[in-house]
Formats: structure tokens, sequence, C-alpha cells
């Protein structure tokens, strides 16, 4: 059969055409002679970093397809054109798109476009590819009224594809609601609530995509990053951005934000409760403000044979309006010894001299003028002044009288105060403490957009942090309040939003599950009433009998029975992840090694030798395994300071499987997983 009578054989012609034309595009890149372009040493270095950039995006991953979908357009100013659909923009030599990037407004249809609105689209086509080959392809006549609506077969088997290492890009299955998120404008922040596998981690990313897209140049000066719970999360998703061709999102954990001291410490859950509270910022604005002193003498600047003279009543009205107008700290410092130069300065008009901004500087440079500063608005270190407020009762009385209540005050107070910054023991929110405090010393950098995920976990001081970073710029805030497990965890996105900083955000809810089977979601759905009264339940697409196990072992059978269901998640294809309490790692770790299996930590690859993760139940939220073997929820429940919490874990744990769930327990199951 000849290529021109084979849509399939085209189709594969097209996309070797795609990668010749993509290997041409690289190769005009690296063929780029820079020498004689730029003016100087510092502009050439520039350009080819840029290049190397440009070089570096446009690699050719031999796993991951160029293009997923076409689209035959019909009328309009589209009329009779066809587009690939891929990851990537692809031309060929004489500049014609033979693959277009899916962020293109002509792509949107791609999505969109239905039955009841085809949006101009006579055609859609997705393909179905294996191992980086093109092997299939199914059709939709979105304007044959003839033709029935229906789920396509590639689109599931991609959805339902399994996971063997990192977290993949999900452009050739994104659902219309999510890309309405994803195409959301730069100047607006976005908050997404969704359930378990409705995919909001993979919508934000492809956001910030999007973004990047539509929105380069600003971004490219402002600066764009994602903000994830822990390193084994940040790990898992740091794959997708680089397949969609962006290399320059930075990425960070909230601890790496405020990482202006060591953490050597840990606090009580009721102490950093207190710590993470948002009345803490008012505290540490009172005890800054306190360092500023009202002048008592006037101020003499002698310059060349005259002296000038500023009394102390006029030097107190600079101080105070300084303060009224309550700018950060350092600014108003900056400012104060400019005002008195300026006043020397109207006083030397006045005596007949004409003195011009030089004579301004310097009189501000002046010794007499340096040293009253330092008296009046001396400077403060942000570290000292929180070590000042948890070391010293009278000094955190003082300054938190009718904000924290005594019982507050005490657990705030360190039983042996630290002599040094460095010799402290830090705490994680102690760090966040200190981040705030020097933001009211100098304003922290803020960026284009930062996208913060698993958010419902920040405690309100987590959140200002957070905010700083982009009181400038757009945020996109992804969460479930249904999996929050901390003790400080929010209980409403109007709440954290007023505290990020972005009480305008829209709230959108993702409720279609697309991951986690039906028989799963609808099991461990058992529990919200219990713990997040309210919340909707995410409804699943995922029909996929048998994919719920529960095994009963006795207490001195729990090991082997967890060991024998992992052994029997292997038998499938894809990653399998044992979730445990962390206090059952320990042991689960010996039994695996004593049986000869191998298994991996959260975070790192799956190899030929493993594929199996053991998984302690603090670290699994945001990460998704093919199979899931979950030992004792009993013992999960245990390990959390109280049920609410503890079922919220459990639910994390529950929630985590893409294909199969086996829960091996010895104890009772807790009473809320009852039918």
């Amino acid at each position: 059969m000849s290529t021109s009578a084979d849509p399939l054989a085209r189709e594969r012609a097209h996309l070797a055409d795609s990668r010749a034309a993509l290997r041409a595009m690289r190769e005009d890149v690296e063929a780029l002679d820079i020498k004689d372009v730029t003016a100087n040493w510092v502009n050439s270095v520039v350009l080819g970093r840029q290049i190397e950039e440009r070089i570096k995006a446009l690699a050719d991953l031999s796993h991951t397809p160029l293009f997923f979908g076409r689209l035959d357009y019909l009328h309009t100013t589209q009329e009779g054109q066809r587009f690939y659909i891929g990851r990537r923009h692809v031309h060929d030599a004489g500049g014609d798109p033979m693959v277009i990037d899916w962020r293109a407004p002509v792509s949107q249809p791609f999505y969109r476009a239905s039955k009841k609105d085809p949006q101009d689209v006579g055609l859609r086509r997705r393909f179905g590819y294996t191992g980086g080959e093109l092997t299939a392809y199914e059709d939709e006549h979105l304007s044959d009224p003839a033709e029935q609506e229906r789920t396509s077969r590639l689109l599931q088997a991609e959805i339902e594809r399994p996971r063997v290492g990192p977290m993949r890009d999900i452009v050739a299955t994104i659902q219309p609601e999510q890309d309405e998120i994803v195409r959301s404008g730069l100047a607006g922040s976005v908050c997404v609530q969704g359930g378990p596998g409705t995919g909001k981690t993979a919508v934000g990313l492809h956001r910030v995509a999007y973004l990047l897209y539509a929105h380069r140049e600003r971004l490219a000066r402002t600066g764009t990053l994602v903000i994830g719970p822990n390193r084994s999360f940040l790990h898992y998703i740091e794959q997708v951005l680089p397949a969609l061709g962006e290399l320059e999102v930075q990425q960070a954990t909230v601890d790496d934000l405020v990482g202006h001291v060591e953490v050597r410490g840990t606090d009580e859950a009721a102490t950093a409760v207190v710590k993470g509270d948002a009345r803490m910022a008012e505290v540490l604005r009172r005890a800054l403000r306190s360092h500023v002193t009202l002048p008592t003498e006037p101020l003499m600047v002698v310059r060349g044979s005259r002296r000038w003279r500023v009394p102390a009543y006029e030097l107190e009205a600079m101080v105070r309006e300084l303060l009224d107008r309550d700018i950060r700290y350092g600014a108003a410092r900056d400012a104060l010894p400019q005002r008195i130069a300026h006043a020397v300065l109207v006083r030397m008009e006045q005596a007949g001299e004409a003195p011009d901004d030089r004579v301004q500087d310097a009189v501000a440079r002046n010794t007499a003028v340096k040293a009253a500063v330092k008296e009046l608005w001396p400077p403060v270190d942000p570290a000292k002044l929180v070590l000042r407020l948890l070391g010293d009762a009278e000094f955190l009385a003082e300054h938190a009288a009718g904000v924290l209540t005594e019982d507050e005050q005490k657990l705030l107070l360190w039983t042996k105060p630290a002599r040094s910054v460095k010799s402290a023991k830090w705490s994680a929110a102690d760090a966040v403490l200190i981040d705030e405090a020097k933001d009211l010393v100098e304003r922290t950098h803020s960026l284009g957009h930062v996208v913060l995920d698993e958010a419902q976990d920040l405690s309100p001081m987590q959140y200002r942090a957070v905010g700083r970073r982009c009181t400038t710029g757009s945020a996109t805030i992804l969460g479930d309040l249904a999996q929050g497990t901390t003790p400080w965890a929010t209980r409403s996105w109007a709440q954290a939003l007023t505290h990020l900083g972005k009480p305008q955000a829209v709230v959108e809810e993702l409720t279609a599950g697309f991951r986690v089977p039906r028989e799963v979601i609808a099991y461990a759905s058992r529990l919200l009433p219990h713990m997040s009264p309210g919340l909707a339940a995410v409804e699943s697409v995922r029909e996929n009998p048998g994919s719920l196990a529960i095994r009963h072992r006795e207490p001195a059978e729990l090991d082997a029975g967890v060991v024998e269901a992992c052994v029997e998640a292997l038998e499938h294809e894809g990653s399998i992840g044992l979730i445990a309490a962390d206090a059952r790692i320990a042991p689960l770790a010996e039994a695996l090694a004593a049986a000869g299996h191998a298994y991996l930590r959260p975070g790192e690859e799956t190899t030929a030798e493993s594929r199996l993760t053991l998984v302690p139940a603090s670290l699994a939220k945001g990460l998704e395994y093919d199979y899931v073997v979950l030992d004792d929820p009993a013992a999960v429940v245990d390990g959390e300071p109280d049920e609410r919490t503890g079922l919220r874990r459990l639910y994390v744990a529950l929630t985590r499987a893409v294909s199969g769930l086996t829960v091996v327990h010895s104890s009772p199951l807790p009473k809320q997983l009852d039918a």
C-alpha cells in the first residue's frame, strides 16, 4: 500500500519530517557565529548563554512525541487549514509550521471543541504512541451530526498509561475545565481546589508553561517560581517543564525561601501553631519599631566655618513623620539623614548661601548626622530581633501585649535562651519569623509568577512569606483542604488567600478525577464527612473493577503479608509504592531486605533493579504510583497528634494509587472507613 493511501503511514512520514525539521532548527542555532555581533565580552557571554538555552530547548526527546493531535479547520480565517498540535513549535526551512505549540491560540480548540461547540473544527485527530513510535490514530468528526460523541479510547489509554519515574506532562490529555485554568491570564491569581487525581499539580505546571509562552519577555525579566512541600515532591515534578521546553523556572520549598539561618531545632505542635499565627507579624513590627527613639537634644552640624543647628522638636517631627508613614524600617532609616540634611540646606539658603544636591548629600554623610541617625534609628539585624523575642520574656511581653495571651507567650519562649544567632537551634517556624522581620527591614524581591502547590498545609506566616515573593506578580495556588495534615492547616481558601495577599484570587474547583480508580476514591471518600464536612467528593471517570483489595493478617504475619502484596504488585507494569506510618518504615525495610527485594526512597528514580518505593506516610502527599500497598491504616492515623489529622493523612495515603490499591492490616480498620 502506498504512503498516500495509508493515513497512518502519512502521519508517520509527517512525524519523521517534523523531527528532521527540528534537528535542522537546532543545527541552525548551533551554527550561529557571534564573534563579531556583540559590542563587548559581557554581551557576548549573555548571548552565548541564551544560545545554549535555545539549543537545549530544541532537543528532540525520543520518548516524547513531537505531536499528539491534529486539527482540520472548516471555515473562517483557518479555512482548509490543518494543524498538528505538539509540545513545541517546529517549522520547515521555509518557515511554514509543521507542529504548532499546544499553547498557541489556534491549538485551543483541541482541548475545548465538542459536538455542541465544534469551534469551526471539522476533524480532531488524536495519536497513540508506543515507545516513541506513532502506532495509532483516532478521529472525531465534530461537525458531523450523524456521529455520536464518545470517550476517546486513546485519551483514556494515555491517562491510564503506567507511570515509571517522575511525573509526566499532560498536554495530550488536558480537559476543558483544566484548560480554562491553564490559559487564565497573567494579571489574575487563581486558586485551584482539587481532590486526589484531579490533575491540579499538572494544571499548575502547565499554566506556568502557558504564561511563559504568552508573556515570555515580561516573565524573563521578573522570574517564575514553583514552590512544593518537600524535595521529594520537587524531584518528582522536575521533568514536566523541561519536557515542554521550559528550562528557566526555579523550584524551591518554603524552607528554601526563608533559609536565612541554619535550622537545627524542632518545635512542639502547639508552639509551631503560635509561631505560624499571622498575629506574629504585628509582634515583630512592634518589636522592630521599638528600636526607634525620639531625640532630646538638638543636632549641631559643622560645615566649614559655619555651625548649623537643627532643634530637637524638628528632629522629632521627622522621626514621627517617618513612623506614621509606616514604610520599611530600612527605607525610613535611609531617608532620615536626607531629611536632616534638607533641614540644614533650608537654613543655608536662609543665610544667603546657594547649596545644591551635592551639598545635601555631603551633609547627609556628615559624621554628626550619621551619629544622630544611629542613635535615633539604629540598624537592626532581623535574626537578632527574633532571637531577643524568643529569649527575653520582658521584651516579648512588652510587644505581644494585647496580641498574644500569656500562655501563648510562654509557648514561644525558649527554656534555654541562645547566646548568639549562630549558636541558636532555630526551628523551621523561627526561620519564617526571621524572614518576616527581614521584610519589615527591607522589601523582599517580587517575582512575576509563583506556583504554590500543596498550599493547604502552610501556616499563615508561611503564606505571608510566599506572598512577599509575588506582591507585584500573580500566583497559582494549588491544594486540597481535605489533605491538610499539619496542625496549622488552613480551613478555608478565603482565609489562606488573605494571608497570601491575594484575597481577590478566583477559586476554581476540580471535581472530576482522572487518575485514581472509582472504587479506590469512593473508599477513601468515606473519610471526608469526618474530617472535611461539606467538601465535595471526587467523581472518578475511571472504571477499574477489582482495583481495591483489603486483607487482614495476624500481627505476627503483617510484615510478611505486606511483602507478599508488594510481590504481587510487581507482577504488573509500572511503579509500586509501599506506604506506611513513619514508625513502620524501619521494620518494613528490614522485611523487604530479608526477602531480597530492593526498594527506593521517595524522589529516587525507578530503575531496572527496582520499581518499588518505600514511602513514609508523611512524604506521600503529591506522589502517585501505579499500584500502592498500604500498611496498617490504623498505624497511619495513630502516628498523628490527633484523629482529624490522622484521618487526613490516611486519606492522602489511600489516594496515591493510579491502577490498584491493596490494604494490608492487622489492627482493626478505622471505624470511619465502615460503609
